[in-house]
């Protein structure tokens, strides 16, 4: 929506919309929200809404505990799973302090900086999302029983498949609310999901990857399931990935994708943390084609960096480290600041590693770097980088180091 204040109090009234929900992440990207009604929105537009800090993970303590929530209302987006009559609709939101003064921790406002910072440089991304999740069997308390909904394999049909009709319900709803899926299918593992949908501005497209959770996690419940973007949540089997598509252009037609590509390399060592939160994530990666070596291929499935080949040459890069547990403003800030990078510097493309990196000798692997191999490499390494404390403030870096 870009609407107006008048034409927004319009569409709220003609709506019949009872509750406003606006939402926010912590630092770590786990979805927050306040529900307010109509008749609170324009204090809220006007001053903002209070939240106690010390009680969100990476806000602070108690020490300061207001911070205050300012509804964008261009993100707005009916809930379509929510009551026909007193409708709610959800919206994204920046963070302040009391005097107005962006919050340093709103991850939010971080990838506005970022997008600020290419505005300057004449450059624009953009984002595209394929995310994977498990649909488990719930237990009487609506938990996960780590059961999968089905034993099928990739792209595998009904009956097998027992996803395809929630992962439909999932793509209408996401129609509704201005998301536009590309595909979806059975993935490799069993209960195993892919939705793969459109780029968007780095904005946007973060929102729409907060708001997939959000409605992937709403209609497995309401189906009796359990959505799991947990990077390895069953053992000996594929893990979730989120894969991230990247193109970038200059707005005087010069060719920068492979010196975007060259700048993500050359930082993602320092980077992995902030695309691989959790322990689990270093379970997943290097086994499934997951990645482990700092590459690039347009064939190589197991490359850190794949140029699809329907993407012509260099148009299209997917990252394909990171998994569903990242913050996606966080990552795609960071991946905003490590093109810009390879832009400044002019970093050449390294030629592509077009191996299988199972079955080379172990010469041919040693002219690769890994990703860190542990959450505590991946810590050490964001801790003692020059790149990530000049872009990232030191309360997030410690959020996630410590």
């Amino acid at each position: 929506m870009n609407y107006s204040y008048e034409e927004f109090r319009e569409y709220i009234e003609e709506e019949d919309v009872k509750f406003v929900r606006l939402a926010f992440t912590d630092v770590k990207g786990n979805r927050k929200n306040i529900s307010v009604t109509p008749e609170s929105l324009e204090q809220a537009f006007e001053y903002g809404v209070p939240i106690d800090a010390s009680l969100i993970d990476g806000f602070g303590d108690e020490s300061f505990s207001d911070l205050f929530l300012h509804p964008d209302k261009d993100t707005t987006a009916l809930l379509p799973w929510r009551p026909e009559h007193g409708k709610v609709v959800s919206m994204f939101c920046d963070i302040t302090y009391q005097d107005g003064t962006p919050f340093e921790n709103d991850t939010r406002t971080i990838l506005k900086n970022a997008v600020k910072e290419c505005k300057k440089a004449g450059v624009s991304f953009t984002f595209g999302s394929r995310m994977e999740f498990y649909l488990f069997k719930t237990n009487d308390d609506g938990g996960s029983t780590h059961i999968p909904c089905d034993q099928a394999g990739y792209m595998d049909v009904a009956p097998l498949d027992k996803g395809e009709n929630v992962r439909r319900e999932i793509i209408l709803t996401l129609e509704q609310m201005g998301i536009t899926p590309i595909n979806s299918h059975h993935e490799a593992g069993p209960g195993q999901n892919q939705i793969n949908f459109t780029v968007a501005d780095p904005l946007n497209a973060a929102d729409h990857a907060c708001l997939f959770k959000t409605v992937v996690k709403s209609i497995a419940a309401s189906n009796g399931l359990f959505a799991d973007f947990s990077p390895k949540p069953l053992a000996n089997l594929p893990g979730s990935g989120y894969h991230i598509s990247i193109s970038a252009t200059e707005d005087n037609g010069r060719q920068i994708l492979p010196c975007v590509i060259s700048g993500i390399l050359s930082n993602i060592y320092d980077t992995t943390i902030f695309f691989n939160p959790t322990a689990e994530s270093y379970e997943r990666l290097g086994g499934d084609k997951a990645p482990r070596y700092i590459s690039w291929s347009s064939e190589n499935r197991a490359s850190l960096i794949r140029i699809p080949p329907a993407s012509g040459k260099h148009h299209i890069a997917s990252l394909r480290s990171p998994d569903p547990m990242i913050n996606p403003y966080l990552a795609f800030a960071i991946l905003i600041y490590a093109g810009l990078d390879g832009i400044n510097r002019n970093i050449e493309l390294n030629p592509p590693a077009n191996v299988n990196f199972a079955k080379v000798s172990s010469d041919i692997l040693k002219q690769y770097k890994t990703l860190p191999l542990t959450l505590g490499e991946a810590r050490a390494a964001a801790c003692e980088s020059e790149f990530v404390h000049k872009y990232i403030a030191q309360s997030v870096i410690d959020s996630y180091c410590i």
